[in-house]
């Protein structure tokens, strides 16, 4: 079962009150958009945007009961401005965006995303996408697949990794997330409780679906689609995203554009990271449009 991370922060925080309209650009299963959409009752709406059409079918059936006050969009965060003018939204409230994989997506959706099972190397969110991850451990050469896998996983083997990659692949073509794992494994051992493939795997599936360039583009259209004194919250789970977020938060702040509501990230209490470990590594942060 899906548990939202950060919940009672995230509601906390982003404040939500009778009858106001919210956006959640990653509805995943539909957790933090269930309980916005209660205390908006009974008029409030609520557009949920997801690029995976999966998950918007899993938040369908979860968020059956508030009928018509949910518009389900399955389009990425990064069209967040053409999205909102094409189905006439108006400014919103408030929005969410938790950059995290939901439980489904990890462990029902058998494209790769887990290096805990055998699967294909695919880690598209939206299928329709023609760039997979089996794409780019074949294709890519020597020099683009240790960029990837410095930038995007900061994995201090990298080099290595990427040698053995190309060594493997002229033997025979990489096609399983089973398969990419015994490559890593040779180079690297465990390090505590981190398994060696994760930052690998992390820094592919922000290759495939260009993660970054998406986050920077919905950045750039927050201020025009959130009303005065509304709010975001964004949820990440590593560095990168969020060191963006706080960079972008920081030049918006001084330029009197927003408020920073949260200096310091917050993270998981630890009654919630016993009863849901994924929440360990979630860190949240919210700014207000002033």
């Amino acid at each position: 079962m899906h548990v939202p991370v950060l919940l009672k922060e995230v509601l906390e925080y982003l404040n939500p009150k009778p009858n106001q309209n919210f956006i959640d650009a990653t509805v995943g299963d539909g957790g933090h958009t269930k309980e916005i959409l209660k205390i908006t009752a009974s008029k409030g709406r609520l557009m949920s945007i997801d690029r995976d059409a999966n998950s918007i079918i899993r938040a369908k059936s979860e968020l059956s009961e508030f009928g018509d006050r949910v518009l389900f969009i399955n389009d990425s965060f990064g069209n967040l401005l053409r999205i909102v003018k094409e189905n006439k939204f108006g400014t919103a409230d408030g929005i969410l965006f938790d950059f995290g994989m939901s439980s489904s997506q990890l462990e029902n959706s058998g494209r790769g995303f887990s290096f805990k099972k055998d699967e294909i190397l695919d880690m598209r969110f939206d299928k329709k996408s023609p760039l997979t991850a089996e794409d780019v451990i074949n294709d890519y050469g020597e020099p683009e697949l240790l960029e990837i896998f410095k930038k995007w996983g900061e994995d201090p083997k990298a080099r290595l990794i990427a040698r053995a990659i190309i060594t493997e692949r002229k033997r025979k073509r990489i096609k399983t997330t089973g398969e990419l794992v015994k490559i890593v494994e040779l180079v690297k051992r465990r390090s505590g409780k981190i398994h060696p493939a994760t930052l690998i795997f992390q820094a592919l599936r922000i290759e495939v679906n260009e993660e970054f360039l998406e986050i920077e583009k919905a950045l750039s259209a927050l201020p025009g689609i959130i009303k005065h004194g509304g709010r975001a919250a964004f949820i990440s789970f590593h560095s990168l995203e969020d060191r963006l977020i706080k960079n972008w938060s920081k030049n918006l702040s001084k330029e009197g554009i927003v408020k920073i509501l949260n200096k310091k990230p917050i993270t998981a209490s630890t009654g919630e990271i016993k009863s849901n470990p994924r929440s360990r590594s979630a860190k949240l942060r919210v700014i207000q449009i002033t």
